[in-house]
């Protein structure tokens, strides 16, 4: 299968490079620019020491680059060969099932977390109480990325394109190489934040 696909991409299409360079853009650039956020409020200090104004814009730039990427995507894929990766009804089948349930996850996380908890806001400073546990959290330890990566398959399979399952692979080890830097640090976060709250009591 993943022989077969790699003959049919045309690896002399830009929009092909084009996508997968903005799809390590956005996790990669988001990491650098939240670390950066936390260790000296470079953002904060543009709005006046407002970690919530920081914070939206931010989340404002995250979300208009990721539409910017779905359509570079797209692009992509519409510039590509097309070939039948699956029999019917399960060409529509699966891709659909794919989009309905990757969007779910995507979506129930945002509602979830909310604008600050999705959009990097403890790199702000601005930390939920608690650890969300519900779902989609009680079934995926990431179910935004699971969710935005099966997304992502399921419009190379709509489309029929070969080239968009290459592509998916892609943002998965993307993810992945995110997630090394992302989640110990959001950690690191935490801990500081409960062992200054431990060493407060303390304290009383």
């Amino acid at each position: 299968m993943a022989s077969s696909a790699l003959s049919v991409i045309d690896w002399s299409k830009p929009s092909l490079w084009i996508s997968l360079a903005s799809i390590a853009f956005n996790p990669t650039a988001w990491n650098i620019v939240a670390q950066n956020e936390y260790h000296n409020k470079t953002i904060t200090r543009l709005f006046g020491g407002s970690t919530k104004a920081g914070c939206y814009f931010l989340a404002i730039m995250i979300f208009s680059f990721g539409i910017l990427r779905d359509s570079l995507y797209q692009r992509a894929l519409d510039d590509q060969p097309r070939q039948a990766l699956l029999p019917e009804p399960f060409d529509t089948l699966v891709p659909a099932a794919l989009f309905i349930v990757g969007q779910t996850f995507v979506v129930t996380s945002t509602w979830a977390l909310g604008i600050t908890g999705t959009f990097l806001g403890d790199y702000f400073g601005i930390l939920m109480d608690h650890r969300v546990e519900g779902f989609p959290f009680n079934v995926l330890r990431d179910p935004m990325y699971v969710g935005s990566t099966m997304c992502f398959a399921a419009g190379a399979l709509w489309y029929e394109r070969p080239a968009g399952l290459i592509i998916t692979f892609y943002v998965y080890v993307v993810y992945l190489i995110a997630l090394r830097f992302e989640g110990p640090f959001t950690d690191m976060i935490y801990s500081t934040r409960n062992a200054a709250k431990a060493a407060g009591k303390k304290e009383l």
